[in-house]
């Protein structure tokens, strides 16, 4: 048997080569991309919460969030309860709309996502999540404060796969769930109406540095369980030719998501983020920006037609950065039309009010609402954001809020609520101050 005998210069040239493909990086998508301009998108650089290993590889990431606001409805209603909005829950008083933390990783081609959340977002987005109702089990108080939860694995393939079991936030609709990240604090109508999280599977591929597709199979719309059977279908792509635009196509499927029913849900998003101006100068204007959402969706079936039941909106936004992005300016439109209420909220929890007669009055009646905000931000620093809205919402019909509230006769949700008619309005003016912080 021969002996293999290794020079010196062969057991240099060797390890010269294994150092050489320890220190080969990954590929990473939209790598060396500035993201952090983008609506709906998180502008934090630093990320002081975070472990390495003695590699100085990343082992876990902390996350803390928490914003509150103080909101003035100018129709003062007496129960203080600010209706239509999955943001702005409460009207002339300080709330805490959010509270969270958690933790992230991906160690060693692990994906894990634990983001647990507090506060009034749970009553006005959560709890009206009826699938938990679907059987035994389960209970909206077992999965409410989790924001977002995840398990998956990272697969070292183009610029990666990444495939993953849990809560996601949702995809359909622009802006994010977490209100920091978005241009306005009050969302676009067009968001309100669409999910902020899914519960399910999804497969995220990078087939090149400038491209993510999504395939997802889902228990439904922002619901953790099933009304049915079957399970929902969904896609998202993101194309980001440079760091300057974004452009983005979402679909939703297949999700049959009314209670005992077989009716078809099937719902399209796409929205264009465009900067169009960055300054080299300290002075001035730094940055400016536009983002445009459209969105069309309907449910047929078991006697509806998506004709008759269908929700169809735009929302347009322009943002001007200044100071070297310290503060901004954010001037946002948006309408929809809701035929039959398809998606609609309901105003209050009384029966017998304006909205539900002009319904009554004519099944076919369309909801048709139209909104303008104006927000000031100020921000020192990658983590804390001082935020000054103004807003305005118009509808067809009785919809919003008026001074004598939606509750009760006194505001109390204890009171008999006998021959009391909610008072509703057709319009709505706010101002809102809020503030935010995020590790």
């Amino acid at each position: 048997m021969k002996r293999i005998i290794f020079s010196a210069a062969m057991i240099a040239a060797m390890c010269t080569t294994a150092a050489a493909q320890d220190t080969i990086k990954p590929k990473i998508p939209f790598d060396g991309m500035d993201l952090t301009w983008i609506n709906g998108q998180n502008r934090q650089t630093d990320f002081p919460l975070t472990l390495k290993d003695k590699n100085g590889e990343t082992i876990l990431t902390g996350v803390a969030y928490m914003d509150g606001y103080y909101n003035y409805d100018f129709h003062r209603p007496k129960d203080n309860t600010h209706t239509i909005s999955s943001t702005i829950g409460r009207s002339n008083e300080f709330t805490i709309n959010m509270a969270s933390f958690g933790i992230e990783t991906n160690y060693k081609n692990m994906i894990g996502r634990l983001l647990l959340q507090y506060g009034q977002v749970g009553s006005i987005v959560q709890d009206l999540d009826g699938t938990t109702g679907h059987g035994r089990n389960t209970s909206i108080n077992n999965l409410k404060y989790i924001r977002e939860a995840a398990a998956g694995y990272h697969f070292n393939k183009w610029y990666g796969i990444n495939v993953e079991m849990g809560v996601f936030m949702s995809y359909i609709g622009l802006e994010s769930y977490v209100l920091g990240e978005n241009w306005n604090y009050q969302h676009s109508m067009v968001s309100d109406f669409t999910p902020f999280y899914l519960s399910g599977a999804r497969v995220q591929m990078f087939p090149s540095k400038k491209l993510k597709q999504e395939i997802w199979l889902l228990n439904g719309w922002q619901s953790y369980n099933s009304w049915n059977q079957s399970l929902g279908l969904g896609s998202s792509t993101y194309y980001r030719p440079s760091e300057n635009l974004q452009l983005v196509a979402n679909f939703y499927l297949a999700g049959k998501d009314t209670r005992n029913s077989n009716r078809l849900r099937f719902h399209h998003d796409n929205s264009i983020v465009y900067r169009y101006f960055k300054s080299r100068s300290d002075k001035g204007i730094s940055q400016a920006a536009f983002s445009l959402n459209n969105h069309y969706g309907f449910q047929s079936g078991d006697g509806v037609k998506a004709s008759d039941q269908y929700m169809a909106g735009t929302s347009f936004a322009n943002r001007l950065w200044f100071a070297k992005n310290k503060l901004a300016l954010t001037l946002r439109g948006d309408i929809i039309t809701n035929p039959g209420l398809y998606l609609a909220f309901s105003p209050s929890p009384v029966a017998d009010n304006d909205f539900n007669d002009a319904i009554a009055a004519d099944p076919k009646q369309k909801l048709n609402i139209g909104q303008v905000c104006a927000t000031f931000d100020v921000m020192p620093n990658d983590h804390i954001t001082f935020r000054f809205e103004y807003g305005y919402r118009a509808a067809n019909v009785p919809y919003f809020a008026g001074r004598g509230g939606t509750t009760s006769p006194d505001g109390w949700i204890d009171t008999p609520t006998d021959n009391w008619r909610p008072d509703l309005q057709k319009m709505e003016n706010r101002l809102t101050v809020a503030a935010s912080f995020r590790l």
